[in-house]
């Protein structure tokens, strides 16, 4: 198989197989593959026609031989089983029983990419990182998290830190941007744990500098509260810090990573920190539903996106600076009265972008560019900020790094033209 019909088969996804969804089954964000294979579902709608425009943007979308990214939903069953087939394994070695085997492989290879001494695999990102919180909070004593209001718990987990957990959260800030040392020094409450998104992505895939990161550690360290990073999309951070990942890890007391998001795993996350602490947090995740009996299909699929993704991440990140500024670039050119591209320069290789018309209107453009033209450069379109504006993620992964900045503005002024037929 080429790198391209491995990225098809599941390990060039960088998008979600249900686990980034609110409790209706989708988020609501327009989107690549950026982080939830329900945000097309949401953006569908729930009218009886919403099923039907699913099923023909996704047609469209595996039929174009040209886009910047693949989205989870593409491959079929029968591919995704024969990329599975074709992984590196012992087809003789005994499958895993409550992880142990491959998945506790799965675990010793995360720990040591994140230099911790110890990582658990949790079947979702969501429990993960609940049962993550729920454990800070047991060992200082102070059920409140300090966290962004725009963070994964908050928007996209049905509440369960309070309802499943028992704790409450505080914002530092309420900006569409990373929270500053200051800001997290002026808390008025006590707070246990400050969580932190890296990158955030309901803000647009931000990150702070380096050492606004550090500051911001050392903020919390001031109140005695302990760190916790939501790093689902860590991985691909190095490039704008400049650091290795167990450098960025190291600055937090626990880390969460998705192992499908960037990495196109097909589901799973790892919790990683220390030995004491995640053998804790495996307690918890029988507890909480998560000691499943037979995981190596994640966990295969997770290890082949360690192997062949992770050391591609650092040019999708490279690739999707020369992606957004040639958007910018061909959206001033045909005259768009308004535009953004967020941010400017991309943080990680998702942006987003936004523009003044009918998110309905922008979607069907880019079905019906897909489907024509079979240049697949937007996906769906979500209602986003005031009236009258949408918005939709841009993921760069390996079917996109062949594209150049004329590709890419020959590819926006058809767009435009079909937002204006």
């Amino acid at each position: 198989m080429s790198d391209e019909d491995t990225n098809a088969g599941g390990t060039d996804a960088g998008g979600t197989n249900g686990q980034d969804t609110d409790a209706t089954g989708g988020d609501a964000r327009g989107g690549d593959a950026a982080g939830s294979d329900g945000q097309d579902a949401a953006a569908a709608g729930t009218d009886d026609g919403g099923a039907d425009r699913q099923e023909r943007w996704t047609a469209a979308w595996r039929k174009a031989p040209r886009a910047l990214s693949r989205s989870p939903r593409e491959p079929g069953i029968g591919e995704l089983l024969e990329h599975l087939a074709g992984l590196d394994h012992d087809p003789d070695r005994p499958v895993d029983l409550y992880g142990d085997g491959v998945v506790a492989d799965l675990e010793r290879r995360v720990a040591e990419l994140l230099g911790t001494e110890d990582a658990a695999f949790f079947p979702t990102g969501t429990m993960a990182q609940q049962v993550a919180l729920r454990c800070w909070a047991g060992r200082t004593g102070n059920p409140l998290v300090a966290l962004h209001p725009l963070s994964h718990p908050e928007m996209w987990e049905g509440g369960a830190l309070s309802a499943v957990s028992g704790l409450r959260t505080t914002h530092p800030t309420r900006e569409r941007r990373q929270p500053s040392a200051e800001e997290v020094r002026d808390l008025p409450e006590p707070f246990g744990t400050l969580m932190v998104e890296l990158p955030l992505r309901d803000a647009g895939f931000v990150l702070p500098s380096w050492e606004e990161l550090e500051e911001l550690v050392e903020a919390a360290r001031e109140r005695e509260a302990v760190v916790h990073f939501d790093g689902a999309r860590l991985w691909e951070t190095t490039v704008h810090f400049g650091r290795p990942l167990p450098e960025i890890a190291a600055l937090a007391d626990s880390v969460y990573v998705s192992l499908y998001k960037s990495l196109g795993g097909l589901s799973g996350a790892a919790l990683a920190g220390p030995r004491g602490f995640v053998e804790e947090t495996r307690v918890w995740r029988h507890r909480y539903g998560g000691q499943v009996v037979q995981q190596f299909p994640q966990a295969l699929s997770a290890l082949a996106g360690l192997d062949r993704e992770l050391p591609r991440l650092p040019s999708y990140v490279a690739q999707a600076r020369v992606v957004a500024e040639a958007l910018a670039a061909g959206l001033a050119e045909e005259g768009v009265p308004w535009f953004a591209v967020h941010p400017e320069v991309p943080h990680t290789h998702q942006f987003q972008v936004w523009l003044p018309y009918d998110a309905d209107v922008l979607t069907e453009a880019s079905v019906r560019q897909a489907e024509e033209t079979g240049t697949a450069l937007f996906r769906v379109w979500s209602p986003e900020g005031p009236p009258g504006l949408a918005m939709t993620e841009v993921t760069v992964t390996g079917p996109g790094l062949s594209w150049t900045a004329d590709d890419v503005a020959a590819a926006v002024a058809d767009f435009v033209s079909r937002v204006g037929a």
